[in-house]
């Protein structure tokens, strides 16, 4: 058996705050390769927009970039 068996996110949704740069950005990249949707939340909408059709051409799943401020209700 293969370890990514194991860890199978297929039919799955990721929701990454900061998705779009550093950290979250990892984090998003290792969701979608074991097939997570990713869904990219941050400030910069147009930043997050632009990584999420990266992801997704990259890796071959479905992504979301949208703009996301999780400090204002």
């Amino acid at each position: 058996m293969d370890v990514r068996d194991l860890f199978d996110l297929g039919g799955r949704v990721a929701i990454v705050t900061g998705g779009a740069t550093g950290i979250g950005l990892q984090m998003a990249d290792a969701l979608a390769e074991l097939g997570a949707s990713v869904v990219l939340c941050g400030r910069d909408g147009e930043r997050s927009a632009r990584v999420a059709a990266e992801l997704e051409r990259d890796r071959g799943v479905a992504c979301l970039g949208v703009r996301c401020d999780v400090a204002s209700a």
